[in-house]
């Protein structure tokens, strides 16, 4: 297991958490992953593997469809940092863009088909 930071680009919503070690990504083609085009975590974070701090009400969530995803992102920066899964409420997929250790456009990556569901 290994520890990963991350931030927004504003530094608002932080967040530290612990995986195996990360060497490939996902992206989704859902309605709404395709127009952000974020690289997310291929695995999926438990709660307890992962700590958030929100500057105030920095932290925004957005849901559709089902209702049961949460994207949620920095409502001063923009920036998309993680989500609620909706096959996995309660944890979470982390925007690989956020975390300082690693290079999110480097890895390999596979296609996630969140359009069908």
């Amino acid at each position: 297991m290994k520890d990963y930071q991350g931030q927004c680009h504003c530094g608002a919503i932080r967040f530290r958490f612990r995986t195996p070690e990360i060497t490939d990504a996902m992206l989704c083609d859902c309605s709404l992953c395709r127009r952000k085009g974020s690289i997310m975590t291929s695995m999926v974070i438990p709660p307890e593997a992962i700590e958030i701090w929100v500057e105030g009400d920095a932290q925004r969530s957005y849901q559709f469809g089902t209702m049961t995803a949460r994207h949620h992102f920095c409502s001063i920066c923009g920036i998309h940092t993680f989500v609620e899964t909706r096959l996995n409420p309660g944890c979470y997929r982390v925007n690989l863009g956020c975390v300082d250790a690693l290079d999110a456009l480097s890895l390999p990556s596979r296609v996630y088909d969140g359009k069908t569901l």
